[in-house]
């Protein structure tokens, strides 16, 4: 049966009618229209639809409006206002000095999973991107990349 839910989605304030189990993922994609964010695998496992939800990392298809009402959503489409910058985060913008996608269907879930590690961590090591980005499945393979394009970003943030 479909419910009221109201959420904030990169900054705004959003008020969804939709069943209280539909899976915040298709809420972003279907009902706010925001396309970035990628259905992959449907069980948490690929990191494709990560956003931050109130400032985490989350797999948008394992939450549902239940879990989120009420919460700050960021999405890829919300990152560089998330922080205050102008045109692109850092990380964006590494992505694309190092061209880093290929197909690109997984980047925006790699791109805000890379944001979170350098929130935590402001020079990682090899071994820090490996472990932070383990739950982000690149079909293409792009990982080289993917590592060169983090480290970029963090001496960039750094600066």
């Amino acid at each position: 049966m479909a419910e009221k839910f109201t959420l904030t989605v990169n900054g705004n304030e959003v008020t969804v009618e939709a069943d209280g189990d539909t899976p915040l993922l298709w809420v972003l994609r279907d009902s706010v229209g925001l396309k970035g964010t990628k259905f992959g695998c449907g069980i948490a496992q690929c990191g494709a639809c990560t956003v931050f939800v109130d400032g985490l990392p989350l797999r948008s298809c394992s939450f549902t409006l239940n879990q989120v009402a009420g919460s700050e959503v960021t999405t890829i489409e919300g990152l560089p206002a998330y922080f205050g910058t102008e045109g692109l985060h850092p990380v964006q913008q590494a992505w694309i000095d190092e061209q880093v996608p290929q197909c690109g269907y997984c980047q925006s879930g790699q791109i805000m999973s890379a944001v979170a590690l350098l929130e935590e961590i402001d020079d990682p090591t090899d071994d820090d991107i490996d472990s932070a980005m383990a739950g982000n499945i690149c079909r293409c393979g792009t990982y080289p990349r993917i590592r060169k394009a983090i480290k970029n970003a963090a001496k960039a943030l750094r600066s």
